[in-house]
Formats: C-alpha cells, sequence, structure tokens
C-alpha cells in the first residue's frame, strides 16, 4: 500500500514540475509581476488551468487516495496511465509552441525551481510523518498541479527577500562603479518608439571618436542597466549609452538615480504601454523625467516635430541645454533633415547643423523617414561631441538596419520585412509607408497591437483601414486578437478573397511560398506578440 502511496506522490510531483516550466516562462515573460503583469495574465488565461484533463487527474487522484486501503485498486492504475499521458501531452505540447523567447534558466528561475521542488517535498513530508494525513497530501499535491500557475506565485513572494538582497547588492555594485569613473559621458535614452534603434545609431556614430558600450539588445530595465554595468563596462570605455524602457511614471527616474546620465535623447512619445502608464500624460510626464534629471551643464536632445516634447514644460528651473532637432517644423532646430529619398536600396538626406551654412550629404541602407529622426538624434549629440561632420557621415553610412526592425531579407518566393518587435500606432504607419513605397505585390503579416488600454481596439481597427489602403494581401494571426483589425479591413470593403487567419505564424511562411504572382512579393511581418498572447 505505501509503495503505492509514494510512487503516486512521485508521479504527481513530476507531472508538477513538467506544468511549472510554461508558469515559469510566463512569469518571466511578464517580468516577474512587475505592475501584476503575471496575475492579469493568469486571470487573462484562467481557462488554461481548468483544462479537463487536469480536472480528471485530480479527480482520479481524490478517488485512488480514498480507497488506497483495498488490496488492489484500479483507479491507481488509472490515475498513472493519466499522469503519464499528461506528461507527454505537456511535452509535446511545450516542443510544438511557438516560443519567440524561450524560458531562460537565470539565477532567479533557479532559486524558483527550488523553491517549488521544497513546498513538494513538505506536503509529501508531512503526508508521510503523519501517516493518517497520507490521502490528505495526494489530494493537496494535485491540487497544486491543477492551480500550479499560482504555486508558483507562492514560490515567487517566498523568494521576493531573497531577490531583494540580491538586488540591493548589485545595485550597490553598479553604482560603485560608476562612481568610480568620473570621466564617463553617461547617455540616457527613452521614448515610446525607436529607442533601442536610436541607440544603436547613437553607438556607431560616436564609435568614429570614442570607445563606447551601449547596453545591448532591448536590455533597458533596472536589472538590465545592473547587469550591463556590472558585467560589461571597463575603465576603457569613454561613453556609456543606456537604453532606458518604462512601464509606470516614476521608473525612468529610478533608472536615472541608477546610472546618473548628463546627456539624454528622447524619441518620439506615443502610446506604447498605455495600459501600464493609464493615461498619455502619464506617458509624456514619464519620459520627460530623463531630461529633467540631467546636471544643468548636461545636454538633452529633443524632436521638434513631436508635440508632446515640444508642448511639456519641463519642471526643473535649472534645466539643461536643449538641442532641437526635426524634419517638418518651421521653428528654428539645431540640427535639420531635408530632401529626404527612400528606396529599396535605403535613404538619402541633406542635414543642416546650426551655426554651420553648409549643407551635407548623408546616405544610409536604413528604410523610411522614422529612421532619419533617430539618426538626427545621434548626430545632434556626436556634434556636441565634437566629432567632425565627415566622421558623422561614415558613421550614418556604416548603421545598419536593427533586428526586427524594417531589416530586410530575401527568402525564394518573397522578400521578407521584418517589423516584428513591439508594433505600436506611430510604428505601424511608419512600416506601411515603408511597404507602399514597394514595387511589387504588397503583403501584411500580423496579430496587431498589445497593451494599448481602452483605446486598443480602436488602434487597431485604424490599423485595418490603413492596411486596406497598401496591402494586396492580408495574414492575420490570432482570431480573437485580430478581430479589431478585421472589422477595419471590411469598413473599407478589402475583399475576403485576400484575407486569411491563421493561428500560428509559421503557417504565414507556407501561404508566401505558396503565392504566385508576376512581381516580386514584398511581406512586412508587423509585430510578433510575445507567448503569453498565443492563441492555441
Amino acid at each position: 500500500m505505501y509503495f503505492r502511496i509514494f510512487f503516486t506522490m512521485a508521479i504527481v510531483f513530476i507531472y508538477s514540475m513538467v506544468k511549472s516550466r510554461r508558469s515559469l516562462h510566463m512569469l518571466q515573460q511578464n517580468l516577474y509581476n512587475e505592475n501584476n503583469r503575471y496575475l492579469k495574465w493568469v486571470w487573462k488565461n484562467k481557462g488554461e488551468m481548468f483544462k479537463n484533463i487536469d480536472l480528471y487527474g485530480i479527480l482520479f487522484t481524490s478517488l485512488f487516495a480514498l480507497t488506497v486501503l483495498s488490496r488492489f485498486s484500479y483507479y491507481f492504475i488509472a490515475l498513472l496511465l493519466l499522469l503519464y499521458g499528461v506528461c507527454i501531452f505537456r511535452k509535446k505540447n511545450i516542443s510544438n509552441d511557438q516560443n519567440k523567447k524561450p524560458l531562460v534558466y537565470t539565477p532567479r528561475i533557479k532559486r524558483l525551481i527550488v523553491t517549488l521542488v521544497l513546498l513538494h517535498v513538505i506536503v509529501c513530508v508531512l503526508g508521510i510523518l503523519i501517516k493518517s494525513h497520507l490521502c490528505d497530501a495526494i489530494i493537496l499535491l494535485s491540487i497544486m498541479a491543477v492551480f500550479n500557475f499560482y504555486v508558483v506565485f507562492l514560490a515567487k513572494i517566498i523568494n521576493n527577500p531573497i531577490e531583494r538582497m540580491v538586488y540591493k547588492h548589485f545595485e550597490r555594485k553598479a553604482k560603485k562603479k560608476l562612481a568610480s569613473m568620473p570621466n564617463l559621458k553617461v547617455v540616457g535614452i527613452t521614448g515610446s518608439y525607436g529607442k533601442t534603434s536610436t541607440k544603436n545609431f547613437l553607438n556607431t556614430i560616436l564609435s568614429e571618436k570614442y570607445n563606447v558600450l551601449a547596453t545591448p539588445k532591448s536590455l533597458n530595465t533596472f536589472n538590465g542597466l545592473m547587469i550591463t554595468v556590472n558585467n560589461s563596462l571597463t575603465k576603457f570605455e569613454d561613453v556609456f549609452i543606456a537604453e532606458m524602457g518604462a512601464y509606470v511614471k516614476g521608473e525612468i527616474n529610478g533608472l536615472c538615480e541608477l546610472v546618473n546620465p548628463k546627456y539624454g535623447i528622447i524619441t518620439k512619445i506615443g502610446t506604447a504601454h498605455l495600459e501600464t502608464f493609464g493615461s498619455e500624460e502619464n506617458i509624456q510626464s514619464g519620459k520627460m523625467e530623463l531630461i529633467e534629471y540631467l546636471p544643468k551643464d548636461g545636454i538633452g536632445v529633443l524632436n521638434r516635430d513631436d508635440e508632446k516634447q515640444v508642448s511639456y514644460k519641463i519642471k526643473n528651473k535649472n534645466h539643461c541645454k536643449i538641442l532641437w532637432i526635426g524634419i517638418d517644423t518651421k521653428d528654428p532646430v539645431d540640427v535639420r533633415a531635408s530632401k529626404i529619398k527612400v528606396d529599396q536600396e535605403g535613404t538619402s538626406f541633406t542635414v543642416e547643423f546650426k551655426g554651420d551654412k553648409k549643407k551635407y550629404e548623408f546616405k544610409t541602407r536604413l528604410l523610411g523617414k522614422h529612421n532619419v529622426y533617430n539618426i538626427l538624434a545621434g548626430l545632434a549629440l556626436g556634434y556636441a561631441f565634437d566629432i567632425p561632420v565627415d566622421h558623422l557621415q561614415r558613421g550614418v553610412n556604416k548603421l545598419k538596419p536593427v533586428e526586427h526592425r524594417l531589416s530586410m531579407k530575401t527568402f525564394p518566393n518573397f522578400i521578407f520585412i521584418d517589423d516584428a518587435y513591439n508594433s505600436n500606432p506611430e510604428g505601424s504607419k511608419r512600416a506601411l509607408e515603408v511597404l507602399g513605397m514597394m514595387d511589387g505585390t504588397k503583403v501584411v503579416v500580423t496579430p496587431g497591437m498589445i497593451e494599448l488600454g481602452d483605446k486598443e481596439e480602436y488602434y487597431n481597427k485604424e490599423f485595418g483601414k490603413e492596411i486596406a489602403d497598401v496591402a494586396d494581401k492580408v495574414i492575420l494571426v490570432g482570431q480573437k486578437q485580430t478581430k479589431p483589425i478585421l472589422e477595419g479591413l471590411k469598413s473599407k470593403n478589402y475583399p475576403d478573397s485576400q484575407i486569411e487567419i491563421i493561428n500560428d505564424v509559421k503557417k504565414a511562411y507556407t501561404i508566401l511560398n505558396s503565392m504566385k504572382s508576376k512581381k516580386k512579393i514584398y511581406a512586412l511581418f508587423e509585430n510578433d506578440l510575445p507567448d503569453t498572447y498565443n492563441e492555441k
């Protein structure tokens, strides 16, 4: 009898650990419940906890526990077969998941796994020590398996004190390291759109004269900045470029207190992360915290064509020097671009610097007018750092498209325009502008936009209308998520025959490879939702 009990406990425990992989993955992708992101995801996907296969599991487990005293229990065999089948099912499910960003087994995740194991071991040990409660222990383990998402969250709460200690240790270490480098030029970059592109462009431009370190990829959180400073910054760097992301007001100020920037760039301010910021006013003031933090002898770079930057009243009375960039504005600016020409080969434009009567020609392989704004921000700071114009021209010519931000790749049957990272209303318009300039059959593949709060449905419907004006074919990824886009398309009388709806983005490649066209096929992949939004 006891062998059956212990063996059952082991099977339920293994099942729980297999199931925990999904929960840990979602916890990590939701920034360990920052701003209650994980709990909101769990509530939104609560049906995933109550799949029939889980309910059958707990039912059979309970029945076995209640009949365990019988000499032989068919429930026991049924339970083992069921749980074995569940493990195989979940393993297959994991391998078939379209995980764009897989679970990373960081030290924090490993600590969570240890805590999860201990929680299950405690239940088993108590059941063994108190023999009259062996059945209760099995039932409790089964309940923990069904409610695994919440058990993982409980483990996260238990680990909070440890994580705070680890966090404070690395924070002190990063601040101490930065304080030991008084001559380091620290540049902060924030905004709603274009942060990573601007960071990479600035890195290339400043590297014409200085040794530069920039935060890698989109590592723009407090933890990301600490990791970069502690692991990558050396005494040989002249400039440190810190990309700063934020989901709520006050977050940028916290990042500034960590790295203490003297220079700052604000990219386009829009509605990205409206759901967490709460209002467009909060986004505006939240992003401008960077400029308000800069010292009096610092330099801030702002965009005169962005109404949200122009209209903002900087609260710091002794604020830093401001350099304005612009293209369309008639107001005076410090760096202006004009005569912009975009084709399949890239973009060319003319630049004027305040105080210099000459006009300079710049060329880049990058696509789109929006990239000119990002380049102008880098040129403004590069010019202020006394980099000669011919060096600036050389730097711009070296610029490479940022991965997943309107980069182009040639496939056998189509040309892939990759704009898969974190789409937003402003960025989607820019991407459609670029697609519209291509001479060929135009296809849009998209799951739509997220994290836009109450306006999410509105913006996606408008996106559908904009797609209708450009695309020859539309592939929507996710039937539920893309309903507003479909409504927008139909409001423009877009033909149903040119719309396909799929639930797995991988199928889009099959569709594109099977398309027939006398012209080149250009496929814009606009946004690639994180795994938390997968529709299965």
